[in-house]
């Protein structure tokens, strides 16, 4: 009855009845909706209705003449496929036309190929090759006692790591990964809020020191691609992050001379790690697979590049994470602020 009623209003609505006839046919629906209650069954589809007929009303009424002269067919024609339209349906294409309300949408982003860029987390703007020709044997001797306070922290670091994955190479590096990207992200925050408290420029160690968070990131996306964690792995890696977040957090606020140093003798260690990563590739230990996807993009490598070419890649990274926090500390230790050194952005 209630798709009758208001087909038949939009009937007379169409075909050219006056500006009466609408008056007295929309009186009529409201009259027909105070004596007969719809069901409960019929409530969603009377509202579907309701919202296609008040915006055809709506549009008919704000139309031209020629706009008037439709057919009733044609208009019975357009009621029967809205009528297949169904809340749910409504209600997605708000969503998108919310979505779109924001202008938030992604730009269409290709390869140099013409391909479609597949990544979300890093755009082809932020891709870079990497400087192997960096000096991997560099090594920061610790002269001062916070020096060697640091250097013996690491070290006494490295026995429980040893100890618990011997030579998993590739588990190893994930775990060392979840840890290396920790110092960049708590330096980074709090020379940001020391700039907004103090009022004062960061020289770009904000950046800079994001820029590293960020690249040890990238890193461990790219060795859960190469090794899947286990559960037991998973858990260690929770645990290990929440020490060393706070350790580290507190370091920070009381030295940042020895946690800059604390970092660059870890990065020592990371280049050791993935010399002999290497060399268990060379000697056929472990399979040299192809480099997955966003290896291949991030570090603009070939499209056969393999896993050799991945950690010798991230081995360069590190070695630059090392230069970059042996020097920020050195900066602390001649007593000076970092922001009154240039920052050493984009190093990688």
């Amino acid at each position: 009855m209630n798709q009758l009623l208001v087909r038949s209003v939009m009937r007379r609505l169409v075909s050219g009845g006056t500006r009466n006839g609408c008056i007295s046919s929309l009186s009529a629906a409201v009259m027909f909706r105070e004596v007969h209650k719809p069901s409960s069954e019929s409530v969603v589809m009377m509202s579907s209705q309701r919202l296609r007929f008040s915006g055809r009303w709506w549009r008919m009424m704000c139309s031209t003449t020629s706009k008037n002269s439709t057919t009733s067919s044609d208009v019975r024609k357009e009621d029967e496929k809205l009528s297949g339209d169904s809340v749910e349906k409504m209600e997605g294409e708000e969503e998108v036309a919310l979505s779109n309300y924001w202008g938030v949408s992604r730009p269409k982003i290709t390869k140099e190929d013409g391909s479609v860029w597949p990544w979300n987390s890093f755009m082809p703007w932020e891709t870079y090759q990497a400087d192997l020709s960096i000096d991997l044997s560099k090594h920061h001797v610790p002269k001062t006692f916070l020096d060697k306070v640091a250097y013996w922290t690491v070290k006494l670091l490295r026995i429980p790591t040893d100890l618990f994955f011997k030579k998993k190479y590739g588990c190893r590096a994930m775990m060392l990964e979840t840890v290396a990207g920790v110092p960049g992200m708590v330096g980074g925050m709090l020379l940001h809020l020391r700039s907004l408290r103090k009022f004062e420029h960061s020289g770009g160690w904000i950046k800079a020191l994001l820029e590293e968070a960020e690249n040890e990131r990238m890193h461990l996306m790219t060795m859960v691609e190469l090794v899947q964690p286990k559960w037991y792995e998973r858990l260690l890696v929770i645990a290990v992050q929440g020490v060393f977040f706070n350790f580290y957090f507190v370091l920070y606020l009381l030295s940042p001379k020895l946690a800059h140093r604390v970092v660059g003798y870890l990065e020592e260690e990371a280049i050791h790690s993935y010399t002999l990563y290497l060399n268990d590739i060379d000697r056929g230990e472990i399979e040299n697979v192809p480099a997955p996807a966003i290896a291949i993009d991030y570090w603009r490598l070939p499209k056969d590049a393999t896993l050799k070419d991945v950690i010798t890649v991230i081995r360069a990274d590190e070695a630059h994470h090392r230069d970059v926090n042996h020097f920020a500390s050195d900066i602390h230790y001649q007593g000076k602020k970092l922001q009154e050194a240039a920052a050493p952005i984009g190093y990688h």
